[in-house]
């Protein structure tokens, strides 16, 4: 199992489900699991689980989402204006 860190920026709120919690524009910790099946070629990794780390005041929720919703919502904040005086 390997796991991959990154963080995602929303400048607007976002949702990562059509049905699901909206959350704050911000900064988000990512993490990506993927296990890796090995064979006579190269070793293949697979995409088993990624997670977003959702803060809170002094606590964290992980929420495990969907990665095409997530570039989507990526891609939909993108395309917003951004508010007026924002840098």
């Amino acid at each position: 199992m390997r796991t991959t860190k990154s963080t995602v920026v929303f400048a607007h709120p976002f949702r990562v489900a059509l049905d699901g919690e909206t959350f704050p524009a911000g900064s988000y910790d990512l993490e990506t699991d993927e296990e890796a099946f090995e064979s006579n070629g190269p070793t293949v990794y697979v995409r088993v689980a990624t997670l977003l780390f959702v803060k809170t005041g002094t606590t964290t929720s992980v929420h495990t989402v969907d990665p095409a919703m997530l570039a989507d919502a990526l891609m939909a904040d993108a395309a917003k204006p951004k508010a007026v005086g924002a840098g």
